[in-house]
C-alpha cells in the first residue's frame, strides 16, 4: 500500500490507465511539481509497476505500464467508480470508464461468492497465512 497508496502516485497510475506516457504530459495533466513527479515515477519504476522506454520518436523516454502494473486495474476500477458515486456533484460534469467494444458504462465491481451472495466488508476478514 505505501508504493500505491499516495495521493501522486495514484493519480500517475490513474493518468497511466488512460494513455498517458510522457513525463510532460503527467506534469501538464496533474499539475505537480517536477521533483515530486520524478520521485513517484522513479519510485513507481524501481518497483516493477511502471517501465521506461523510448518512445516511437526516439527523442524521449514514456513510462509504461507493466504486468505488474496493469494487475492494478481492478483496483483502480473500484477507486474510480467510487469516485464517480461520491466525488462529484449532483450534474457535476465527470468522466465515466466505458466499455469499448459497446460504447456502455463499465458495469459497478461486486465481489461475490461463486453462489452469487455479494461479499462485503462485514462478511469477510483477514486471516494471517503463516
Amino acid at each position: 500500500m505505501d508504493l500505491v497508496g499516495d495521493r501522486w502516485s495514484l493519480l500517475i497510475l490513474r493518468d497511466a490507465f488512460d494513455g498517458t506516457r510522457a513525463f510532460t504530459d503527467f506534469q501538464r495533466n496533474l499539475g505537480v511539481a517536477k521533483n515530486i513527479l520524478s520521485d513517484r515515477l522513479r519510485r513507481l519504476v524501481t518497483h516493477g509497476v511502471l517501465a521506461r522506454q523510448t518512445a516511437a520518436s526516439g527523442k524521449r523516454q514514456e513510462y509504461v505500464l507493466t504486468n505488474s502494473g496493469e494487475q492494478l486495474f481492478t483496483a483502480m476500477v473500484a477507486l474510480r467508480q467510487w469516485g464517480e458515486v461520491h466525488a462529484f456533484d449532483t450534474g457535476e460534469p465527470h468522466s465515466v470508464l466505458v466499455d469499448d467494444d459497446t460504447g456502455t458504462p463499465v458495469p459497478t465491481l461486486h465481489l461475490q461468492r461463486p453462489d452469487g451472495t455479494t461479499l462485503t466488508a462485514g462478511n469477510t476478514h483477514v486471516q494471517k497465512l503463516s
